[in-house]
């Protein structure tokens, strides 16, 4: 439906509908910020010829990063592909690019920004592109949750483990509290080191990947995961609860992964015999169980590539992805469908779009920095503590 529409028919859309359109920002969260400048009209037919020869006039002064989960028309443009941690590492390989545009949300470009050296300058297209698990985890909660283990006497065994998913603050956080950075490829080794640092973990801020490595992988069972909840005295968790806990989970979640239910699994079933599910570790505990295969993003991308000629394949990710993989086998007979009947995008991935990406690079092309990201030292210093700490992992 059209402005004018809903004009005519006296409807004014709701914040939430103009966020999803990529219309507004949230202002309930920390990376909710307005775009500066006149972006191009989306309609533009001269689109794609602009960004080509902007980024042509940069040379190798730009070097393009574009998420998994990004749109057709701007993964055309990324030098490299790859999830958060893959980009920024590729990011610090390239020092002698000046600009890291990078094509994903505020996390991951902070992160590129920690990695990279002082010389070079992350941009991010869309400064309103955040993610709303990393918002879910403020400096200030987790502050008060590590109050609250402190006074349930409990703070010295507790060893914090923070999914990369994160803000800057939190990595910071987890770097000086002797913590580490996880992936959802390594969640099982960085748990495995933290067990044998401490008795218990603080596991921030994605609940779903904590629960699904400590009960699937490590074979602790679900009684031994408390869940603190940041908006509750204490995380409504009772001293007691603290103490009797291995795993405490921060109450955060994916809103995309989020949405995948045990229905759904169950649905495509039924729709599609011998289909194989496999799913991302953010999706809900009862999703994984009944999943056949359950890995990263870069995981999904070697199963379906290693995957026969005519076998069928029902995916839980973000649906981008999955629609350019479905296309990308389609010519060897692989059967691959979204995991959910509902569409759904990651809203705020979306917000980097063709006309931000071409703001973005004419902008560098004629020397004003936009949209920089910019950690700043003493928050860098232990956020990179926490980082060296993964990469550091056996």
């Amino acid at each position: 439906m059209t402005t004018a529409q809903t004009q005519e028919l006296d409807v004014q859309p709701t914040p939430l509908a103009l966020l999803l359109l990529g219309r507004e920002a949230d202002p309930r969260s920390e990376r909710g910020v307005e775009c500066p400048g006149d972006l191009p009209s989306p309609s533009d037919p001269d689109l794609v010829a602009r960004a080509r020869a902007a980024k042509e006039k940069l040379g190798d002064k730009v070097f393009v990063l574009g998420h998994h989960y990004q749109r057709d028309e701007v993964i055309q443009f990324a030098d490299v592909t790859g999830d958060s941690f893959k980009l920024a590492k590729d990011a610090a390989a390239r020092p002698e690019a000046e600009y890291i545009v990078f094509c994903g949300v505020h996390f991951m470009a902070e992160s590129a920004d920690i990695l990279t050296s002082d010389d070079q300058k992350v941009v991010l297209p869309d400064l309103a592109a955040g993610c709303s698990m990393a918002d879910m985890a403020t400096a200030e909660q987790v502050a008060e949750c590590w109050d609250a283990l402190t006074e349930a006497g409990i703070a010295e065994q507790v060893v914090p483990v923070s999914y990369m998913n994160s803000s800057a603050d939190i990595k910071a956080f987890t770097g000086k509290h002797g913590g580490t950075i996880c992936t959802s490829s390594n969640a099982k080794r960085a748990l495995d080191w933290a067990f044998e640092q401490g008795e218990k973990v603080l596991f921030l801020p994605d609940q779903h990947l904590g629960r699904n490595t400590a009960v699937r992988d490590m074979g602790m069972t679900l009684e031994d995961c408390v869940v603190y909840n940041p908006h509750r005295p204490n995380g409504g968790l009772t001293a007691e609860e603290l103490r009797g806990a291995k795993m405490i989970l921060w109450r955060g979640h994916c809103s995309v992964h989020g949405r995948f239910s045990l229905d759904s699994v169950n649905d495509v079933r039924e729709r599609i015999p011998g289909v194989n599910v496999l799913v991302h570790p953010e999706c809900k505990h009862e999703v994984v169980a009944a999943a056949d295969h359950v890995g990263s993003t870069e995981y999904i991308i070697k199963a379906l590539e290693a995957a026969p000629a005519g076998s069928k394949w029902a995916i839980g990710t973000e649906l981008n992805l999955v629609r350019r993989l479905a296309n990308r086998f389609a010519a060897e007979d692989k059967e691959i469908v979204f995991l959910d009947k509902t569409v759904c995008f990651c809203s705020t991935m979306n917000r980097i779009d063709l006309p931000h990406l071409v703001w973005t690079l004419e902008s560098l092309a004629e020397g004003t920095l936009v949209n920089r990201i910019e950690v700043d030292k003493e928050t860098e210093a232990f956020a990179k503590l926490a980082l060296e700490r993964m990469l550091a992992l056996p």
